[in-house]
Formats: structure tokens, sequence, C-alpha cells
């Protein structure tokens, strides 16, 4: 992490490059990454409160008007559930869709959202699919774009009005973790900061510190978890803005372990999906606070048909401690929203566990890379030039 003033806004392009170095022991540099947020949110909000220049900056950012967010796998699922949380923060329309959808229909993306400010996240700031969004946005039209990467160096910069860096954040590993919940903890504070929201900030702050206490009393217990049995399937369920964290789960299982996840809105699925329920079948819920009665009855309906069951809950009751293989309490007095970073953890730790468990490197997931990077159209490397 550096210390030498790095920046979270900039408009200007740093030479101070990002090194790479893969792990000796397999998901040794992932297990790190995973442990050391706490930290790594605690830099994201010094450097928040620091900078004078984002308030220059948002002032030409509306709150009072539609969001549009860009993105691609994790981000985009990032992307999603900041969305979720800013539409009900702000009051306003907030979305997102995958880059590869807006490319094919990008008149259509803008009209349907009526967005007159798209943020673009790419924690590489080299995904193709991003850079040619922004590329179509800055050609086409007069919206402000706001960039989001924990690169130090990227093009992204060139192409949008303005520009959030995390270089802090960012993994030696392949999957996102830290960068992730990072990047999400920075648009809570953002949105906080657009409304004047003192209760959310002060739950912003505390949260490191009872993450790190949290870690210590459960991620051995996840992990021993995830190593204890094989499964066929794994399964995510959420609620709300749990769906994009479920989504991500499944993500994050099938990137670490090579395995085969779906995700569902908690009560759909009982309309189809749970014909897969059996014991080769782990379901993961992420309990929200509006329907945690009625998902806590499908806990007990999926155990019956012998699925092991894994709860993130923010508060236990009886018949989950009943129910449930493995039960995890978040245990905060904090609002809903500012639990999702700590929400995310889990998943985390379990898709290590299981990549471990089957001789995997979480480190270097098979088949992927940090960035998708694509060629141009006739096949020859893509090469882009600063704007």
């Amino acid at each position: 992490m550096k210390k030498d003033k790095p920046r979270i806004l900039e408009k200007r392009r740093s030479t101070s490059p990002g090194g790479k170095s893969a792990s000796r022991v397999a998901g040794q540099q992932t297990a790190q990454e995973i442990l050391s947020q706490p930290a790594t949110w605690l830099e994201t909000a010094r450097l928040f409160e620091q900078n004078a220049e984002l308030d220059k900056t948002f002032v030409k950012l509306s709150p009072d008007e539609p969001w549009l967010f860009v993105a691609c796998g994790s981000s985009y699922y990032l992307s999603r559930t900041i969305a979720a949380q800013w539409a009900k923060l702000l009051r306003v329309a907030c979305t997102a869709v995958p880059a590869s959808e807006f490319l094919f229909a990008p008149d259509e993306v803008l009209r349907r959202s009526d967005a007159r400010q798209v943020v673009l996240v790419s924690r590489s700031g080299k995904t193709t699919e991003v850079l040619r969004a922004a590329e179509w946005l800055k050609a086409n039209t007069a919206v402000r774009t706001l960039g989001v990467t924990c690169s130090n160096d990227s093009v992204l910069q060139d192409l949008c009005t303005h520009v959030l860096k995390l270089p802090w954040a960012d993994e030696k590993s392949m999957v996102m973790t830290r960068s992730f919940t990072s990047i999400l903890l920075l648009f809570e504070r953002l949105g906080a900061k657009f409304v004047g929201d003192s209760e959310l900030v002060s739950a912003l702050d505390a949260l490191p510190e009872k993450t790190v206490a949290w870690l210590a009393a459960n991620a051995d217990k996840i992990r021993a978890f995830g190593t204890k049995r094989r499964y066929a399937d794994f399964v995510f369920l959420g609620q709300g803005a749990h769906y994009w964290l479920a989504q991500e789960a499944a993500l994050k299982m099938t990137e670490m372990s090579s395995s085969y996840a779906q995700s569902y809105h908690t009560l759909e699925f009982r309309h189809g999906p749970k014909s897969i329920a059996s014991r080769d079948t782990l379901i993961t819920f992420f309990l929200s606070d509006a329907a945690a009665q009625e998902e806590s009855l499908l806990v007990g309906e999926l155990k019956k048909l012998g699925a092991s069951i894994f709860v993130v809950a923010n508060r236990a009751t009886p018949a989950l401690r009943r129910d449930a293989d493995l039960l995890i309490e978040l245990g905060l007095d904090e609002p809903e929203y500012a639990r999702l970073a700590l929400a995310t953890i889990p998943a985390q730790l379990l898709g290590l566990a299981v990549g471990l468990r089957k001789g995997l490197n979480p480190d270097v997931p098979k088949n992927l890379t940090r960035a998708v990077v694509l060629g141009s159209k006739n096949g020859a490397a893509a090469k882009r030039r600063s704007a």
C-alpha cells in the first residue's frame, strides 16, 4: 500500500506502476487480501476525507438526476448493488447494465435509463467492453462520465470526464475481493455525502473495527466448513440488494473453485430451481431485513429436502439455529446497507476453501486473466491512444 499521498480522484495520469507477484502457496495471496479488507476500508475512508478535489468535482454531478452504471463481471454485480443502494438513498432512478449490453444498444439503454451521468467501473482500467463504452459515450453524447478503477495508469481516465482511483484496494490475485468491498463502501460514503446522512457515515466509520473482530470469530469456521465435504451444486440466494451479493457469491465460487454455482432471488427458488435440492447441494442464504421471516421458512423447507444450508444473517433465530448446517451472524446494529460489505466476505472465504479442497490455486484460477482484453474487430491487438 503506497503512502506517498495517493489520490482517490484524479484528472491526470500517475506514473506509479502497480506491481504484480504470484503467491508461492496456493490461495495464500487471496486469503491475505480477504483478511486485509478492514485495513483497506480504513485507508479508503481516510483518503476520502482528505481529498479536497472531490468536493469540486462532485458539484458537477447531481444526486437529483438518474444514474447509469456500466461494468462487467464482479464490477457489474458491484454496480447493481450500488445502484440498489443509491436508488433508495438518493430517491432517483439508478440502474446498471453489463458493458456488452450497452454496446449493442447504447441509445436504447440511455433512453430507458434517462441517465445524463454514467459511471464506468473496471478494476484494471483495461476491460475492453468498458473502454469501448466509454469511447462511445465520449464520441456520441454530452453525458458526464465517472470512471472507477484500481489502476494508477489507465486509458479509462482519458475517456471519462472524471475518475476515481483506488490503487490501494487492488489485488495481486486474480479475483476481486477487497476491491469489490472498498468500491462499494466508497460509493456508500459518496451517497451519504450527497444526502447528508450522518448516521450512515457513523456506521461506515465503525465497520472496519467491527469486521476485524468478526473475522477473528468467524473466518476459520467458514473455511473449515468449506473443506469438510464435497458438493456437486452450489446455490446462493438473496432478496433485494442481497440478490446481487448472491450473484457475486456464485461468481466467486465458480472462479475460485471451478465449481458449478447458481444464484436466484431467494423466494423464486421455490418456483422450479428447488428441484436440484439434495444432499449433494450446498445452499447459501443471504437473509434480508425485509424478507427474513419468509426466507427462514424456505431454509426449513430445503433442509427437509436434504440440502446442506449455510445462512448469513444479521441476527439468528431459534429456527435458523436448528435448520442451518452453518449459521454466521453479522451481529451489527448498523443499517442494512452499511452491512453489505461485511456480508460479502463469507462467500469469499467459502469459495477459497472449496477451491483449496479441490487442490486448485484460487490465486490464479484456470482459464482466467485479471482483465478481459479483447482484440480489435479485425483480429489485431487493440491499440488505444490517449484522448
